[in-house]
């Protein structure tokens, strides 16, 4: 045990651990917020769809090199998280087959990219990366960790400052119309704001591993907390705190970064439910 201590102080005196821990923490508290309403609208699977999409549109901003791919992923997920709101609304195809649709599709389109203009030798090994976050969160630059600052600041304000709106729309659309609130706005708001989180968390845990971050941490919050409030914050502090404990154990231990942080969530999960059962 003491040794796993020292080596934990002398790999905190690296930037790049440093970066990861900061981007680790803030990705997951933001993931945890959305992640409740997500789950009690029987949405969860929205995360898994526009991760997919974004794998996309990172396979198409490395075929063009561009400097940041952030500013293509970002705009394509949130017009992605858009549609898939609107179509699940509005015409035949349900909420859950549009998923499906999209999540397929924009895995085979983004795979088929990067396998047909691929300037990489090893093709598996940058598939892999980026679809389980296996090293992309410990090579962080300081212009991402200064971006990912900005962008949670903002999906925390939000939240903070429509909180009530949320639990409204969460709970009870039509008497959020009823009461004179435009509930399709504020649906329309999460939708942008959830894929503003897939984007942060490609990082920390990989496109497929994103719907972990967010459905875990809540799932198992449900399980030992009743009120709304009191789920919001337990989910954000296990959320928190399965990230950081997965970080420093897939250092110390060099196993993949982002499968390390949902096997500390499956765990948490477990014991929140043995938890409950006690209690």
């Amino acid at each position: 045990m003491d040794r796993l201590f020292h080596e934990f102080l002398f790999y905190m005196q690296y930037p790049f651990v440093r970066y990861a821990l900061i981007v680790g923490v803030l990705t997951a508290l933001c993931s945890s917020l959305l992640g409740v309403t997500l789950v009690l609208k029987r949405f969860s699977f929205i995360g898994d769809g526009l991760s997919h999409v974004a794998f996309g549109a990172l396979a198409i901003s490395t075929i063009f090199k561009l400097a940041n791919s952030t500013l293509l992923i970002m705009p394509v997920t949130v017009i992605a998280a858009i549609f898939l709101l609107r179509t699940g609304q509005h015409t035949r195809i349900k909420g859950d087959a549009a998923i499906a649709m999209l999540s397929v599709g924009a895995l085979a389109v983004g795979y088929l990219v990067l396998h047909l203009f691929s300037t990489s030798a090893n093709i598996s090994g940058d598939v892999c990366s980026t679809l389980f976050g296996s090293t992309s969160i410990l090579t962080l630059t300081k212009n991402e960790v200064a971006l990912c600052i900005v962008m949670s600041v903002c999906v925390i304000l939000f939240y903070i400052l429509f909180y009530n709106r949320i639990f409204a729309v969460t709970f009870d659309e039509d008497f959020t119309k009823a009461t004179g609130k435009n509930a399709e706005l504020y649906n329309l708001l999460i939708a942008v704001v959830t894929a503003v989180i897939i984007v942060l968390s490609m990082n920390l845990v990989g496109s497929l591993l994103i719907s972990a971050l967010i459905i875990f941490p809540a799932l198992s919050a449900m399980r030992v907390v009743i009120s709304f409030k009191g789920v919001v914050i337990c989910s954000a502090i296990l959320s928190v705190a399965g990230a950081l404990t997965g970080i420093l154990l897939s250092i110390l231990f060099s196993t993949p970064t982002g499968a390390t942080i949902v096997a500390t969530d499956i765990l948490l999960f477990f014991l929140s439910c043995l938890i409950g059962k006690i209690t």
